[in-house]
């Protein structure tokens, strides 16, 4: 019997329970993945939480890397051994040992791409890649202002920002994740505890102001965030770490020069087969190349998940935080 976390109530960390589970044998057109890293995610805390609530009990967890197990009919383009890979454009479930998915849900690893690495940017490298490829197509001499840039989705977004051309302006809480973000290719950070965000991005842009801003934080950042814009700038809201952010009247928007806001998710960009097929090969690309180094802060056993959420909601990591399953 396998084991796997539930979340009978939601609460804090300690709701986070390992309980035996049987994934089952895989139907038509189905994988049974053996997990061998499972990614942590800031989305998983929000279903923990409740703040996107799910029907209760649940396994959180919405990536994996692992190997296959064992086929439905109709899969014959895997074999038992492969080693393989998903993010979460699906139902959640990934914190288990063994899980039965559905065959489009699974992308094989490449060779150069290694299991903990793979559970480390499956979601958070997805996002990236939309965000800064589709969302907003970043160009050469681009502008941009990047929330949490020391953090996991923050550092693969440094490397992509720079790779592209772009000038990064990250927002850090210490001194040593300052050091990590220029470390992965961002050039100005700024000490969000310490300094005026709104006043050093204005310094640093020499008064234009920035073309586009990555905020995950949410409630803390959202508004002084829009003060950092260039006119017609863009704000891409894509997270609520310090809770979600305030409504907006569209009028605000044109007061701050006609600004555009959007608040995208990796469903509705990795929902179409082919586009997905496309982000996967992009970031696996921008690993295999070396444009982008994947930094796993800190591991933890599977059963020990309760204290990676602990440190994640401390603001205690840094880089990506992985499940030995």
């Amino acid at each position: 019997m396998d084991g796997a976390i539930v979340v009978a109530r939601h609460g804090p960390p300690e709701v986070l329970t390992w309980t035996s589970s049987d994934p089952g044998a895989p139907g038509p057109g189905e994988v049974l993945v053996r997990h061998t890293a499972v990614g942590v995610n800031f989305v998983d805390v929000y279903h923990r939480t409740g703040l996107y609530p799910l029907e209760l009990p649940f396994t959180p967890g919405v990536e994996a890397a692992g190997v296959v197990e064992a086929l439905g009919d109709g899969v014959d383009d895997l074999a038992p051994g492969d080693r393989v890979a998903y993010t979460g454009n699906g139902p959640v479930g990934s914190y288990r040992e063994g899980r039965v998915l559905p065959r489009g849900r699974l992308v094989r690893l490449p060779d150069a791409v290694d299991d903990v690495t793979a559970a480390a940017i499956m979601l958070k490298g997805c996002t990236v890649e939309y965000l800064v490829r589709r969302t907003v197509a970043v160009k050469p001499g681009d502008r941009v202002l990047l929330h949490a840039a020391a953090g996991g989705v923050g550092l693969i977004a440094c490397q992509w920002l720079d790779a592209l051309g772009a000038t990064v302006i990250g927002t850090v809480g210490t001194e040593e994740k300052a050091g990590l973000a220029r470390a992965h290719g961002c050039h100005h950070t700024i000490l969000y505890r310490e300094e005026d965000v709104a006043a050093r991005v204005d310094d640093v842009t020499d008064g234009r102001g920035v073309d586009v801003v990555y905020d995950a934080v949410g409630a803390d950042t959202f508004e002084s965030s829009l003060d950092t814009l260039r006119s017609r700038g863009t704000m891409v809201s894509f997270g609520n770490a310090s809770g979600p952010a305030p409504p907006i009247s569209p009028l605000v928007l044109l007061r701050k020069g006609s600004l555009f806001l959007t608040r995208p998710s990796l469903q509705h960009y990795y929902d179409d087969p082919e586009e997905a097929a496309r982000g996967f090969a992009a970031l696996f690309e921008m690993v295999t190349t070396g444009k982008l180094r994947v930094h796993v802060g800190q591991t933890f056993p599977l059963r020990d998940v309760a204290k990676a959420h602990a440190a994640l909601e401390a603001r205690e990591t840094v880089g990506s935080t992985v499940l030995m399953a």
